[in-house]
């Protein structure tokens, strides 16, 4: 790992360009149209929107929520769309204490790339599950994320835990 003149960590992962380069690419080219669509992640889907595991996490657990329709705007996702969106976004918090038994569950959205939307022609929620006292010294000493298990497994964990 290197350091930069203020002393911040910079982990190099090389791997992750085809990802960011194509992250803000138009409809058809849209990542996140992709994941839904190759249902590989997809931890449930209803007829409006989809729950899918985030392929690069902060913590295992770590979802996305979003409609299916390819939409980049919260003000856009209205009638049933919204209400099955916002029933997923409770069900996926209901899997993750479920699946982790997680104390608190971060849940956001960034709207913009201003605002840090990475991917923002497609609206997402994340939803993070975390735990009491969870202060591992690798994020805040090394600023690094430790993820104790891999995607398929925890793929695995929310799948059976996601409410009927």
């Amino acid at each position: 790992m290197n350091r930069d003149d203020a002393g911040l960590g910079r982990l190099w992962a090389g791997w992750r360009s085809e990802y960011v380069s194509r992250a803000s690419e138009d409809e058809d080219g849209c990542v996140l149209c992709r994941v839904i669509a190759d249902a590989g992640n997809v931890v449930w889907r209803g007829s409006h929107s989809a729950a899918v595991l985030n392929a690069f996490p902060y913590t295992s657990g770590h979802l996305m929520v979003m409609p299916v329709r390819h939409v980049g705007e919260l003000e856009d996702v209205r009638g049933e769309e919204a209400a099955e969106l916002w029933c997923a976004v409770a069900d996926a918090v209901r899997a993750l204490k479920a699946a982790y038994g997680a104390d608190g569950i971060n849940m956001g959205a960034n709207l913009g790339r201003a605002a840090g939307a990475g991917v923002p022609g497609h609206f997402h929620v994340h939803v993070l599950p975390r735990w009491s006292g969870d202060t591992n010294f690798m994020t805040s000493v090394a600023e690094t994320r430790v993820l104790p298990e891999s995607l398929p497994t925890t793929y695995e964990k929310v799948k059976g835990a996601w409410p009927s």
